[in-house]
């Protein structure tokens, strides 16, 4: 008996030990024996798994820490594994729950889930050099609660995830990449060039589909997101944003311009 991609990712999404999800995505796009695009599954118990720790709390009681300390620059680097472990939930979770797709949509969001693990794989071990452990401190859920909200429409995941969230960490990465290398932190620096790197393809990505089912569908892109972004409470973006980086991962002038709305 086959396993399809879509069912490997809905096996690796409930790993609850995140280097063990992350070694098994790594592996996801060279395991698959067919896609299963067209396989309507359902969910199954223990969506996404998680460890018992990081603890999770609301953002507004997450601490700042000075990055000028070691358990400062520790606690950023531990913020920023936290987000790529969540990036390869948010991958998983595009791949097995929305069938129907084109076999590039899934090609895609397989790329996307090996390469968010690399990056949690990269800042982990570099986490574990630094003396401390993922887990050591506290992390929020934002961009997972994200995903629960729209898990009933590929559109509106594709609209408010890849590009919205994931699109500030476009915005972000210079500024982080920034503090990390004034305070000795090289390889933090390395890291977040390849995170950079990477996440333009994947903002990307969710630019192509997103596209691609507006058109499918009929749908003014500005429009649509506008009226995705009300209904579904997303967070309301604020600069200042990377524009080179946003038109790298195919955000177009007049999408640019409803940044400074």
């Amino acid at each position: 008996m086959t396993t399809s991609l879509r069912q490997l990712a809905q096996d690796i999404i409930v790993i609850c030990d995140p280097a063990h999800k992350a070694l098994a995505a790594r592996a996801l796009d060279t395991q698959a024996a067919d896609l299963g695009a067209d396989l309507a599954m359902a969910a199954v118990p223990g969506i996404p798994g998680r460890p018992e720790r990081p603890v999770l709390l609301p953002p507004a009681q997450m601490k700042n820490r000075a990055v000028g300390t070691l358990e400062g620059r520790a606690a950023l680097i531990h913020a920023l594994a936290h987000i790529e472990s969540n990036a390869i939930d948010l991958a998983l979770d595009v791949l097995w729950r929305f069938e129907g797709m084109p076999a590039r949509f899934y090609r895609d969001w397989a790329r996307v889930a090996r390469e968010e693990a690399l990056h949690f794989q990269l800042l982990n071990a570099h986490l574990t050099d630094m003396g401390f452990a993922y887990g050591d401190f506290p992390a929020h859920n934002g961009l997972w609660e994200m995903a629960e909200k729209t898990k009933g429409d590929l559109l509106a995941r594709l609209a408010l995830v890849p590009r919205t969230l994931e699109a500030r960490g476009l915005d972000a990465s210079p500024a982080i990449r920034n503090k990390l290398i004034s305070v000795g932190d090289r390889r933090g620096g390395e890291i977040l060039d390849i995170i950079l790197r990477d996440e333009i393809g994947h903002v990307a990505i969710g630019n192509h589909w997103y596209r691609y089912l507006c058109e499918q569908r009929g749908l003014d892109v500005i429009n649509t997101y506008a009226a995705l972004a009300i209904t579904y409470q997303a967070p309301k973006l604020k600069g200042p944003f990377n524009l080179p980086a946003r038109r790298a991962a195919g955000f177009d002038e007049a999408e640019l311009a409803q940044l400074a709305l």
